[in-house]
């Protein structure tokens, strides 16, 4: 790894915004990143080494900062979902049950011996994608409040799950070592809670704003890497370490100014990086010499559509439905565990991409449709800030 190589990444990751910049197309940055990451990988030019260890490692730190922010952007302290949560978390249980009979028929088809993987993929849903599109189209009204918080239940029980069903031979591990990052994950709560009722936090905020220190930002990111190192230790994804802190920050509400410089160290150098590492580590070359594994991808994509949108018998419009089945950070989370720990067959973690970007095909489409039903009136329309 060298600064050349820095610069080309941070070059090409433009490619992201710049096919995310017609706002007709709802097309998520990453997925041009992601494309990026393609064209100079081992699919395309091979200009960089996804396998190089500085590379991997920086990868990590932007794998673990982008769990965070789409755990902290999760709406929990929002009164509406809470309203909902019933509607919105039966909705994603009927979804998870019909997951698990078509997870379990495609990993029999293709003999791949990963059924607990694929009916977590199927059933997931991504905040991440879903509530900017509902903000951009200005969705409202009870059917979208209800598919937003089937949306957010589905995103956090599948994070969650998701280090347990990759590895199921070494799940109890893997719980145990789950089981220790919520446990210090519910500890911060409270030690931040205390000390934000307390004022210390405020009084923290004023001076770092006022003498330039950014301290919140210094012990949130030391917090961060703590939770990702004892996550390491414990033989869990650090997924699991950045997104069960985001969700402990977005149970408290993060100050403004952290969220902007948070943003700007995650979306301006450590998200695309890591994007484009996760492109260049995939060989879609072995979707085309391994005909199945295409065929793998089209099905995991056409199924989670079909699990979602069967919703409609219990009241989910169909363009919603299709909506919620949108994802990305559980699939890219796969491919990422499953790769780091080669427990993917060859071409499989591609098809798990394939998927999700069939997936974020459908919701754009879909986005569109349901704007003609559900756009709320202008004066309503949420300030909630873009999710990474």
């Amino acid at each position: 790894m060298t600064f050349l190589t820095l610069a080309l990444i941070a070059l090409v990751a433009l490619v992201g915004p710049l096919l995310a910049l017609p706002r007709k197309w709802h097309l998520p940055v990453v997925l041009g990143e992601l494309l990026a990451g393609i064209m100079i990988g081992q699919t395309g030019l091979g200009l960089v080494d996804a396998s190089d260890p500085i590379f991997t490692f920086l990868a990590d730190i932007g794998f673990a900062l982008i769990m965070f922010v789409v755990g902290s952007h999760v709406p929990v302290l929002d009164p509406k979902i809470r309203s909902a949560l019933g509607t919105g978390a039966l909705r994603a249980g009927v979804t998870a049950v019909l997951a698990v009979g078509v997870g379990t028929f495609i990993a029999v088809v293709f003999a791949t011996g990963h059924a607990p993987l694929y009916v977590v993929l199927l059933a997931s849903s991504s905040a991440a994608l879903v509530l900017p599109i509902i903000d951009s189209l200005r969705l409202g009204g009870p059917q979208v409040l209800a598919m937003t918080t089937q949306v957010a239940v589905a995103d956090i029980a599948c994070i969650v799950a998701l280090p347990l069903a990759v590895d199921p031979p070494h799940a109890g591990r893997a719980a145990l070592g789950a089981l220790a990052v919520g446990l210090c994950a519910v500890i911060l709560f409270f030690a931040l809670r205390w000390l934000e009722r307390g004022g210390s936090r405020r009084r923290l905020h004023n001076v770092s704003e006022r003498r330039k220190f950014a301290l919140e930002l210094r012990i949130q990111l030391a917090i961060l890497f703590a939770l990702a190192g004892l996550a390491v230790y414990s033989h869990v994804s650090i997924m699991l370490a950045g997104f069960s802190f985001g969700l402990v920050v977005a149970a408290i509400g993060e100050p403004r100014r952290l969220a902007h410089q948070l943003f700007a160290l995650t979306d301006g150098f450590f998200g695309p990086l890591f994007f484009v590492w996760l492109g260049a580590s995939l060989s879609f070359g072995d979707l085309v010499t391994r005909p199945p594994m295409l065929l793998l991808g089209l099905s995991l994509g056409l199924g989670a559509l079909l699990v979602h949108v069967v919703l409609r018998v219990i009241g989910l419009p169909a363009s919603l439905g299709v909506l919620s089945a949108a994802q990305l950070g559980v699939p890219v989370a796969a491919a990422t565990i499953g790769t780091q720990l080669d427990l993917l067959l060859p071409g499989e973690a591609a098809a798990l991409i394939l998927g999700a970007l069939i997936t974020i095909a459908a919701s754009a489409v879909a986005g569109s449709r349901a704007a003609e039903r559900f756009t709320r009136p202008a004066k309503s329309r949420s300030k909630r800030p873009s999710p990474a």
